[in-house]
C-alpha cells in the first residue's frame, strides 16, 4: 500500500475497486485484529503504514500524492479506529469518572495522575540516560524522539485551528516560541535537526530505526491534532508532553555533557528545559482551566493525558530491555 501514496487520488480510487478493494480493506481489518491480539509484527506494520499515510498530510510532496483518495481515507480510518480502541483499553476503567468538576481542582487531579504514574521520572531517563548511556545510545534516543520533537511546531499549527480567546493566544505564543520568535536560526525544529548532523543520521536510517511504540507516539500526536473532534484530547496529550519534558531533558543534557559531545547538538534540549516549563504553566492555566468548565472537555482532556502517560510508559519500558542486553 505504501506504493500507492505517490499516486493521483482519483486514479487510485478508479484503479482499486470491487473485489480488490474489499480484499484490501479485509486485510487491514485482519492486521488490526492481529495487532490487538498482541502480534508485534502486525502492530509495527499497522503503525508504520499509518505513519506513512500521515506523511501525506504533514509533508509537502515532490510530485503526485494520494492525499484525498476515498480508499486511502477509508484505510486511514480503520487504522485510526483500531489505534484509538487499543489506547482506550489501557485506561483504567472508571478513572476518568473520578475527575473533579471544579477547574482548579481538576488541574490538580491531572497533575496528580501524572505524578503517581509509573512513567513519571522513569528510570530510562533518571538512571540510564543520565549516568550510563553511550553516544550510540543517545543517537538511538534522538531518532526515536524525532516523531514528536521533530515536528512540534506543525502539531501546534494543526491543533489551534478553530480555537479562540486565551487558548488560541497561548497556542499561538507556544508556536511562535517554536518558530524562534521570528529568527530562522533559532527555530526549534532547526535546532533539533542539529542533533542529526552531530550523529550523521540520514533520512533512510531514521525511518528504518523507528520502533512500533515510537511510531505510535508520533501517530497519536498527529491523530489528535489533525481532527477537530479530538482537540481536547490534544490539549491533554501535548500539555502533558510539555510538562514532562524539562525533567527528562535535564538528564539528556547531563549525559551529553558527560560524554563531551559537540555543544551545538544540545542547544535544543537546553532551551526546552526552561521554555517548556513556561509553556506547561501557560498551557494549564490558559487552555486547560478554561476548557475544564465543560464536562465533555474535562473527560476528553483526561483521556488525552492518559494516552500520553500510558503510551510514553510503554515506549520507555521498551527501551529498557535493550539497555540490559
Amino acid at each position: 500500500m505504501s506504493s500507492w501514496l505517490p499516486r493521483n487520488p482519483a486514479e487510485l480510487d478508479k484503479a482499486v475497486t470491487g473485489a480488490e478493494r474489499d480484499a484490501i480493506l479485509d486485510a487491514i481489518r485482519s492486521l488490526n485484529d492481529d495487532a490487538r491480539l498482541g502480534d508485534s509484527e502486525a502492530f509495527y506494520a499497522q503503525q508504520r503504514l499509518l505513519a506513512r499515510i500521515y506523511g501525506l498530510h504533514t509533508l509537502i510532496p515532490e510530485g503526485p500524492s494520494a492525499e484525498g483518495s476515498v480508499l486511502l481515507h477509508t484505510i486511514t480510518r480503520l487504522l485510526e479506529e483500531a489505534t484509538i480502541e487499543a489506547e482506550d483499553g489501557y485506561i483504567e476503567p472508571g478513572l476518568i469518572d473520578q475527575a473533579p468538576a471544579e477547574p482548579a481542582a481538576y488541574l490538580s487531579w491531572l497533575k496528580k495522575l501524572a505524578r503517581e504514574h509509573r512513567v513519571y521520572k522513569h528510570p530510562y531517563y533518571r538512571e540510564f540516560i543520565r549516568d550510563e548511556a553511550t553516544s550510540a545510545d543517545l543517537r538511538t534516543y534522538v531518532m526515536q524522539e524525532s516523531v514528536v520533537d521533530g515536528r512540534f511546531d506543525d502539531l501546534l499549527a494543526m491543533m489551534q485551528v478553530g480555537t479562540s480567546g486565551a487558548a488560541k493566544m497561548e497556542i499561538a505564543q507556544n508556536f511562535w516560541d517554536e518558530m524562534g520568535n521570528g529568527k530562522p536560526e533559532e527555530v526549534h525544529t532547526h535546532l533539533f535537526n542539529k542533533i542529526f548532523e552531530v550523529f550523521e543520521i540520514p533520512a533512510d536510517e531514521l525511518e528504518r530505526s523507528l520502533t512500533a511504540n515510537a511510531l505510535l507516539s508520533g501517530n497519536l500526536a498527529v491523530l489528535l491534532c489533525r481532527y477537530r473532534q479530538y482537540y481536547p484530547e490534544a490539549v491533554g496529550f501535548l500539555g502533558m508532553t510539555e510538562w514532562l519534558v524539562p525533567d527528562r531533558f535535564v538528564q539528556v543534557v547531563h549525559a551529553w555533557e558527560r560524554l563531551g559531545l559537540p555543544d551545538i547538538g544540545i542547544v535544543y534540549h537546553r532551551l526546552h528545559i526552561t521554555v517548556d516549563s513556561q509553556h506547561a504553566a501557560g498551557w494549564f492555566h490558559n487552555v486547560v482551566i478554561p476548557a475544564a468548565e465543560s464536562e465533555h472537555m474535562r473527560r476528553a482532556i483526561a483521556r488525552g493525558t492518559l494516552w500520553r502517560l500510558n503510551s510514553s510508559a510503554r515506549y520507555l519500558d521498551e527501551r529498557m530491555p535493550a539497555v540490559a542486553v
